[in-house]
């Protein structure tokens, strides 16, 4: 098939990467040129703006955008809405929110065009692992997309088949899923990287005891210096928490042990945020998914002002002075 893929980062870079070794034909287009040209030269066809991508496409015109959630995604789906014409499809790949996905799908489907949302996981590894994808959209138009769907998803990949499923729609078992329409997709990305947060702090705590079980606050006899690269990849081997994240914790910890490298200051991407709005629409308890979310939040600060207030109350009951 021949699309046109708009913001060449590294998710983007790669997904044209492995769109093109599975024979499609993609037209690239990135607001900074030297990505265009890198790709041009590895066998994409380079645009110099959205409307020289829409001349370079096929009768039925295919946009798929890969750019940050929020209005950058926005003022360009409304740019290239301008050029299309009925019948042509505009494909959001990256972390939008899924009510802006509702919204843009009635707006285009006014227009007699076709929107479809793509929750993407796979991250840096996704060119040779492959995609993980969650879509929302019409049925039919999903269908007409799947050969580069298929192309991107990691395919059976070694993972054994799960009994009982039903044989007559392997698209999960290879990777994908139609998750209903406009919005399902990026709503079950959004509540999968709330779950990558919960999944994510649950390691970092553990960790973290075991690192801190050498404290000179603990009695001598009860000190233990282990080797956290070892009991990473122990666990990698045969152990229920074994899991993706586990090994990325691996790679990092045998590179440095102490991860002198990192500050510490975790960001988050707002699908965590928006996973506990949901929760909280729903009536849903997220007790993990919210502490995780909040811990993200804590470890951008010193010490807050609260805390400062707590250890003034402690003092003022109990005569509690602050640890030096």
């Amino acid at each position: 098939m021949k699309i046109g893929l708009i913001g060449l980062g590294r998710m983007g870079a790669n997904i044209v990467r492995r769109l093109l070794r599975g024979g499609h034909e993609v037209v690239v287009y990135n607001r900074s040129p030297e990505p265009v040209e890198a790709l041009a030269k590895e066998g994409a066809i380079a645009s110099s703006g959205l409307e020289d991508m829409h001349g370079k496409l096929g009768e039925t015109a295919i946009f798929w955008v890969m750019l940050p959630a929020g209005a950058i995604t926005d003022q360009t789906i409304d740019e290239i809405v301008a050029l299309t014409k009925p019948g042509d499809i505009v494909i959001d790949g990256g972390n939008s929110f899924y009510k802006d996905d509702i919204r843009r799908a009635k707006a285009l489907r006014d227009k007699g065009l076709h929107y479809v949302d793509v929750g993407t996981s796979g991250g840096v590894w996704g060119l040779e692992r492959g995609y993980c994808m969650m879509i929302g959209g019409e049925e039919a138009v999903v269908r007409a997309l799947d050969p580069i769907f298929s192309t991107l998803a990691p395919g059976y990949g070694g993972i054994p088949r799960t009994p009982g499923r039903d044989p007559t729609d392997d698209r999960a078992e290879r990777g994908y899923i139609h998750a209903g329409p406009a919005g399902a997709g990026h709503f079950v990305k959004m509540i999968h990287n709330g779950i990558e947060y919960g999944l994510m702090q649950a390691y970092a705590e553990g960790f973290d005891i075991l690192n801190s079980k050498a404290s000179e606050a603990l009695p001598h006899d009860e000190r233990f210096t282990l080797n956290l690269p070892d009991i990473a990849e122990v666990w990698r081997r045969g152990s229920v928490v074994s899991s993706w994240l586990l090994d990325l914790s691996a790679i990092a910890l045998a590179k440095d042990g102490d991860l002198s490298t990192f500050s510490g200051k975790v960001a988050d991407s707002g699908e965590g945020q928006w996973t506990i709005e949901a929760a909280m629409e729903e009536a849903v308890p997220a007790h993990v998914l919210s502490a995780a979310l909040y811990a993200r939040y804590r470890s951008r600060v010193e010490n807050t002002f609260g805390e400062k207030l707590l250890s003034a109350m402690r003092f003022g009951f109990g005569g509690h002075v602050e640890p030096k």
